[in-house]
């Protein structure tokens, strides 16, 4: 940054176990860059923690606090340039919302929300204001989903056709959002919004396409009450929560008072707001799917054949991309992992394998009419195949290298994502196709809506 260019002021809405992604390299790597004027959640005990650990961890002392209902007084107050938003999905619209408003642009967890008036009240408020706002997509940013980007604008499978992505979520992260605020549809917009807006966003970025029609299939298959039961599985259900309750019998078992971050974020924070973090994935009121199938038709003609299962024995994908001149495979497992708020290195270790499920990636070219190879991929350092450095520095840094492959996500691209995780559950709910400009407040002949470059 230059001599007489300003630090960048970021302020953050929501603290829970994602927000180090974004404080932690503005607290360390860029700290010459910006710097962090305030925090603002619905915890206090949340804010005093991450308070503590930037003091101790970054010798960064007295981050301004501000409960939620002081959001707005934050703004006047700090005057940030920028304001990541990392709340549950439902809220994102409203801070986001407050914040261009305020004249501020807005860095956003995925999704970018999680229905569609919440959706047109996002880009209203953004061609109104003239503010950005940067959806955060780290699978974009991984060095094998760059690959296949970078393969397929090669051309050496021709032009798209078709695509097919089965995701597997294994019984630890998978059986994690059935234990948290994700478990509740209203807060998250089910896996559909939350979690498969990654899987949907790296297609549409793939095959540079906005999705058109959407049809879907969902079920909660495996956990809830009624299914353990009917496994003859019915001790599993006998306790609400894991910590202090649950046997070490029990394959599920979440303990948060031996884990510091846990114990620090939610444990000790209960009593605050009344969130419990570990609840028993085999109780009732769960009403999101762990069993997922959705078919999507593009405006390119492109179809795509998803499905996500959150209780597999592996965690990972493969995926298989069909063009008029070829077939690319692209097979990734991970390693499982528990967002918990960890550092950034811890959550890389954590990736590296396990003993027993050993991650790897392969990517496979079948061109039509020659042999096939494999494509070498090299191994990036940081978490999400890599991509998590490369995205902070995007993020952050004043210097930047300017992106040439599109791996940036504004709202837009944000909104076409969500969109079909949107409309996957509504065609869930009535049994019938759904059309994303049904759902949007614009015209088909539009260019200036999930222009994909």
């Amino acid at each position: 940054m230059g001599s007489n260019q300003k630090k960048k002021r970021y302020a953050v809405v929501g603290t829970g176990g994602r927000v180090v992604m974004f404080i932690d390299p503005i607290a360390s790597d860029y700290k010459n860059d910006g710097e962090i004027v305030g925090l603002c959640d619905i915890n206090p005990k949340r804010l005093e923690y991450h308070q503590k650990r930037l003091d101790e961890k970054f010798g960064i002392k007295n981050v301004p606090t501000y409960s939620v209902n002081d959001f707005d007084r934050m703004l006047a107050e700090q005057k940030p340039d920028v304001v990541i938003v990392c709340t549950v999905d439902a809220l994102h619209d409203e801070y986001i919302v407050r914040s261009v408003e305020a004249g501020c642009d807005v860095i956003s967890e995925k999704p970018l929300t999680t229905d569609e008036k919440k959706c047109n009240r996002i880009m209203d408020a953004v061609k109104r204001t003239g503010r950005s706002v940067r959806v955060i997509f780290n699978m974009r940013w991984g060095a094998p989903v760059t690959k296949v980007r970078e393969l397929i604008l090669s051309g050496v499978i021709g032009n798209v056709k078709s695509v097919v992505l089965e995701y597997m979520l294994d019984t630890s992260h998978g059986a994690d959002y059935f234990r948290r605020w994700h478990s509740d549809k209203s807060q998250s917009g089910g896996l559909l919004v939350h979690k498969s807006t990654h899987h949907f966003d790296m297609v549409n970025w793939w095959i540079n396409s906005i999705p058109q029609q959407v049809f879907a299939y969902g079920d909660l298959a495996y956990y809830g009450k009624k299914n353990a039961i009917e496994r003859g599985q019915k001790e599993l259900t006998e306790y609400d929560r894991y910590t202090g309750k649950a046997p070490d019998s029990d394959p599920f078992k979440l303990t948060m008072d031996k884990d510091p971050a846990l114990q620090g974020l939610y444990l000790n924070a209960e009593k605050e707001d009344g969130y419990i973090r570990d609840k028993n994935v085999f109780r009732e009121g769960i009403d999101i799917e762990d069993t997922i199938g959705a078919l999507v038709k593009y405006r390119s003609g492109v179809t795509l054949t998803y499905s996500l299962t959150a209780f597999c024995p592996i965690e990972g994908f493969r995926v298989s991309i069909n063009g008029d001149g070829g077939r690319l495979e692209y097979v990734q497992h991970y390693n499982s992992h528990i967002i918990k708020g960890q550092d950034n290195e811890e959550l890389a270790k954590e990736q590296g394998g396990d003993g027993e499920h050993q991650p790897f990636k392969r990517v496979t070219v079948y061109p039509l009419f020659k042999e096939s190879y494999d494509v070498v991929v090299e191994d990036l350092p940081g978490g999400h195949g890599g991509g998590d450095p490369l995205l902070q520095e995007q993020m952050f840094s004043a210097s930047a290298p300017a992106e040439t492959l599109g791996r940036n996500a504004g709202h837009e691209q944000g909104a076409a994502s969500a969109l079909i995780g949107i409309a996957a559950n509504q065609s869930i709910a009535t049994g019938k196709p759904v059309n994303i400009l049904d759902l949007v407040n614009l015209r088909p002949e539009c260019k200036d809506l999930l222009d994909l470059k």
